[in-house]
């Protein structure tokens, strides 16, 4: 298989830098034992604004305003969802990058209260609940409009901004396995030299060429990560977006992503987080509810791949979205 040429490079967007928060504001912050707790339940989920209330049994008026000194200093990042707001705890990025990975390292050691670990409990039955009763009154047009589960917007947000924050890949070639109705193809399309879109759906695939087949630099290719053992080494970043959960066997999946990978390749995954709405499965073919970050963490590892950063992003529907990225080594 020949991959694509390469074409006149086109480079990416700048992004507007804000400046770096003064020591004392960031340490100031962070030191409040509340503002601690609510960095350490944002570890590995986002939470909603009324869901943190319930979690911290605060008014809304009165947690909103230590929610929005994390804010401030860039240790949260919100995000509006309809009449709801989501907050998650920020990359660490910037000036001060170690400081504050090193902040969340040590918050991360405290453990979690009692009352914290039944409020966390208490919220996903929540959630729970609130899934099963939605798409019980949306079923029908669930079968339609798959992104009822995942908003698109939002993980392929999430996977561009990750991409960017690895690097530069002007004069690479970047990989999108399983890659639906083409939209993200565009996108890698400006930053790399060449992409591959990997699909083992012929329908898929053709419905990607109509929809991003103009793009002179993307080469479409029928078959499974195993069909380019020919290019191993050759990818510079691979992204697989809500792909997992479709496959019998995740784990070998990333390890064949893995060797196609470059030294230092990055692979970038979106995948819904453990959830209990087995309907999916009928309506949307899934194969898993939902993957354990921690499975994805040691597979990864178990194909040579190092943990790099991650985001996670509640629906209101009650999903939870998880973007992981990985280093080869």
């Amino acid at each position: 298989m020949a991959i694509a040429s390469t074409v006149v490079p086109i480079s990416p967007s700048h992004r507007t830098q804000r400046p770096p928060e003064p020591l004392h504001a960031l340490f100031s912050a962070a030191g409040h034992p509340l503002r601690m707790g609510i960095l350490r339940v944002l570890k590995a989920e986002s939470f909603s604004v009324s869901e943190l209330c319930d979690l911290f049994s605060m008014r809304q008026s009165a947690l909103s305003h230590h929610l929005k000194i994390l804010a401030e200093v860039n240790l949260l990042s919100r995000r509006p969802e309809g009449t709801a707001t989501f907050y998650r705890r920020q990359l660490p990025e910037g000036p001060h990058k170690s400081l504050r990975q090193t902040m969340f390292d040590d918050i991360d050691q405290q453990p979690l209260g009692h009352d914290l670990v039944l409020g966390l409990q208490r919220v996903q039955r929540q959630r729970e609940a609130h899934s099963a009763t939605f798409f019980r009154e949306h079923g029908e047009q669930f079968k339609h409009h798959q992104e009822s589960i995942a908003s698109w917007e939002d993980y392929s947000r999430a996977t561009l901004h990750l991409l960017d924050r690895a690097g530069n890949f002007i004069g690479n070639t970047l990989l999108e396995v399983g890659p639906g109705d083409g939209r993200l193809l565009p996108a890698l399309s400006k930053r790399g030299a060449a992409v591959v879109a990997l699909d083992n759906a012929e329908e898929m695939l053709d419905t990607a060429k109509q929809n991003a087949g103009a793009l002179d630099n993307v080469q479409f290719c029928y078959g499974e990560p195993a069909s380019l053992i020919d290019h191993a080494g050759t990818f510079s970043a691979a992204i697989v977006n809500m792909v997992l959960h479709h496959v019998p066997d995740p784990k070998r999946l990333i390890a064949e992503i893995a060797h196609l990978l470059a030294a230092g390749g990055h692979l970038i995954v979106s995948e819904l987080c453990p959830h209990d709405q087995a309907w999916a499965r009928e309506h949307c073919g899934d194969l898993w509810l939902g993957l354990d970050p921690d499975a994805l963490h040691t597979w990864a590892a178990e194909a040579g791949l190092e943990h790099n950063a991650e985001l996670f992003f509640g629906q209101r529907n009650g999903f939870q979205i998880q973007i992981q990225h990985f280093i080869r080594h």
